[in-house]
């Protein structure tokens, strides 16, 4: 089957040597690469980790616990969740660069038995029906080439009453193009969602609403830290990365800071609960 153009898109900007090199500089080897949460003087490691310890909270989990992580990275939310719930988790995601490293760090930490890493798109999870009790997404939605089948297959394959909890990049519905497109053209995406989009999708298909939190000022402050970073080392990432990605990046960092105190962007912590009585379920999308 040939897959859509987005999927295609991520999987090589992911796979190529300047993405790596640049994820390995700017979040110092850390193996969480997603918005962080910031009060105060953390590293964007801290931040980053912050954000997985909070969304963590939000979730029943415990030794019997499957979760499925879609766009995982590098694990590192799958092996916290592991070490700290001691539960299994399925990390689905499409470069395989950050899938080799996945699987080491699995290994080295003596997690390989608990963590699962696949290759696969998110609009065709290859799982069987209600196999999940959490499903568990970072900045990766986005990412997705087709939001409401990607939506479809999260519930096909959440247990009743399971949990599906993320947080996404998203744009406000009064965006304007010429603020949007440049945005999109750094990380090579054709749109956005929303906040909208993704409560009324997701209750149409029979989820409950738990909570969102709503977190604009954190996206706004992690992508000024990462153009800051940049800025610090710049001889560093010009020597990994070579001059015209690292331009690229800090102009498209630009852009996403600008949008972001405009309030243009969106970007929160959304948990949703897949219903216990089938009787509720909505006709689907």
């Amino acid at each position: 089957m040939q897959q859509p153009s987005v999927v295609s898109r991520t999987r090589d900007y992911y796979n190529s040597n300047e993405v790596l090199s640049f994820q390995a500089l700017i979040y110092n080897n850390s193996d969480h690469c997603s918005i962080g949460l910031y009060d105060g003087q953390e590293t964007i490691h801290q931040a980053m980790y912050k954000t997985v310890e909070k969304m963590a909270s939000l979730v029943p989990l415990n030794k019997s616990s499957v979760v499925l992580d879609m766009g995982a990275g590098y694990g590192g939310a799958a092996r916290y969740l592991a070490n700290t719930a001691n539960c299994f988790v399925d990390c689905l995601n499409l470069s395989e660069g950050q899938n080799q490293r996945n699987r080491e760090l699995n290994q080295k930490q003596g997690l390989d038995s608990q963590i699962r890493v696949i290759e696969g798109s998110f609009e065709e999870i290859p799982s069987a029906n209600e196999h999940y009790d959490v499903v568990w997404s970072q900045d990766a939605l986005l990412f997705s080439s087709a939001r409401v089948k990607m939506l479809k297959e999260v519930y096909r394959v959440l247990k009743k009453g399971g949990h599906f909890i993320f947080t996404d990049p998203m744009k406000n519905d009064d965006c304007p193009t010429e603020i949007l497109q440049p945005l999109l053209e750094r990380i090579h995406l054709d749109s956005l969602s929303s906040f909208e989009f993704y409560r009324n999708t997701a209750t149409t298909l029979g989820f409950k609403e738990i909570q969102v939190i709503e977190l604009t000022e954190q996206l706004t402050q992690h992508y000024a830290r990462l153009l800051e970073e940049i800025n610090t080392q710049y001889e560093a990432f010009l020597k990994s990365c070579g001059k015209d990605y690292i331009e690229h990046q800090k102009r498209g960092l630009k852009y996403w800071v600008e949008a972001g105190e405009k309030r243009y962007l969106n970007w929160g912590i959304l948990h949703f609960r897949k219903c216990l009585d089938e009787n509720y379920e909505k006709q689907r999308v």
